[in-house]
């Protein structure tokens, strides 16, 4: 698709042929000359392959007009994943199945970090809302759905994102005025006993599990020595001692249990957000979950930890390159002899431990990035003399 320039002269001399065809505008990107076998001069705007607008016609809407209306609806494209006045046009009888591909989708995905895995499970959960019209969803179909979920012993926690995730979708919709109003706004999350979920480790667990990160550490490298010795007999090239750690796991646990950072976090950290002299390491607010930047102080084994993996990289890019640790996690529980422990309950065994040494909660939360400090509460039981002190206020 060839883009020139355009300049009146081009526009006014544009003849018209046998079909209908195009002149391309390279100054903005996105803005084309639509001539018809009629004559008619038009101006559109693309922003996406098949997705197109006419934005007025020549000679009524000027060259100069029409790159400054096509450059407002690319920014308006770039910022909701469509220009507002497709956002906010209210069709008829506009089902869940168009609402979610046509309008929602591009918006969160241009908008959230997370959109594909957003929209991957509102197309797989409400499926059987495809065909039905966005203003005749209701609290019994959302009701209906939780039964059936929570009856094929879905986790609440799951359903309740579940909620989140089609509630956010429909308060979208009532923004662009597709909607009227949100039909599932008062419904609420499933309310559970969050303290059951606390899943930390005990002393002689995280003894089990350095003792286990350690002989994980040490296997491999007799496994490169006993490598290199096969290699030497043969006389192929030697890989040499591993020199630090032999991969992702120790460190990546390690600084996990020493800042309580989610797995999201750790696995997006880059050695730009690490800074040494300073002891401290940034999450950036694109891969927070709370969307937020915070600032998380090292203490002396995550900075050692750093330190150390730092001498075996570049300096540059991502810190572990991974996505998952789920295989090498559950062979190292395995070998720990650990049952019940997840990853993520490293964050939990950071939050506890602080607790129950006396930090308060504000600074926890502040520590764990919650946005919430409902969220941070829940630690609190874990501070038992916190409330013993409060109770003997009232006779000292």
């Amino acid at each position: 698709m060839a883009r020139v320039a355009l300049t009146v002269q081009m526009v006014d001399s544009a003849k018209p042929q046998a079909s209908a065809y195009r002149l391309h505008d390279a100054k903005v990107p996105g803005l084309s000359l639509r001539i018809l076998p009629s004559g008619v001069k038009s101006w559109n705007v693309t922003w996406a392959r098949n997705r197109d607008l006419a934005i007025g016609k020549y000679p009524t809407v000027t060259l100069e007009a029409a790159r400054t209306r096509a450059r407002r609806k690319l920014a308006e494209a770039d910022e909701h994943g469509a220009p507002l006045v497709l956002m906010k046009a209210k069709p008829r009888h506009l089902t869940w199945g168009t609402f979610l591909a046509d309008h929602y989708k591009p918006h969160v995905f241009a908008t959230a970090k997370a959109g594909a895995a957003t929209v991957a499970a509102l197309e797989a959960q409400f499926a059987h809302l495809a065909d039905t019209p966005l203003a005749g969803i209701t609290r019994a179909d959302f009701d209906a759905f939780k039964a059936t979920r929570l009856k094929a012993k879905i986790k609440p926690a799951t359903v309740n994102r579940d909620l989140d995730r089609i509630k956010a979708a429909l308060a979208q919709a009532v923004a662009w005025e597709m909607l009227d109003k949100n039909p599932l706004a008062g419904v609420k999350r499933i309310k559970r006993d969050i303290e059951q979920r606390i899943r930390y480790l005990t002393k002689d667990e995280e003894v089990a599990l350095r003792s286990a990160l350690e002989a994980r550490e040490a296997r491999a490298r007799s496994q490169r020595q006993s490598g290199d010795a096969w290699r030497a007999e043969r006389g192929y090239e030697l890989l040499g001692p591993i020199e630090g750690f032999s991969d992702h796991l120790k460190p990546m646990t390690l600084l996990a249990l020493n800042t309580g950072l989610r797995r999201g976090e750790l696995t997006q950290l880059k050695w730009a957000d690490i800074d040494l002299d300073g002891k401290r390491l940034t999450v950036r607010a694109g891969y927070a979950k709370s969307g937020k930047a915070r600032h998380v102080p090292l203490n002396t084994e995550a900075l050692q930890i750093l330190k150390d993996y730092r001498g075996q990289h570049s300096g540059k890019g991502e810190l572990f390159g991974v996505a998952s640790v789920k295989t090498a996690w559950a062979g190292l529980m395995r070998e720990a002899k650990i049952t019940g422990f997840r990853f993520h309950d490293l964050r939990h065994s950071f939050a506890s431990k602080l607790v129950m040494r006396g930090v308060d909660l504000n600074t926890v939360r502040e520590l764990l990035g919650h946005g919430d400090i409902a969220m941070t509460l829940r630690y609190a039981h874990l501070a038992p003399e916190h409330k013993a002190a409060a109770v003997q206020a009232l006779v000292d």
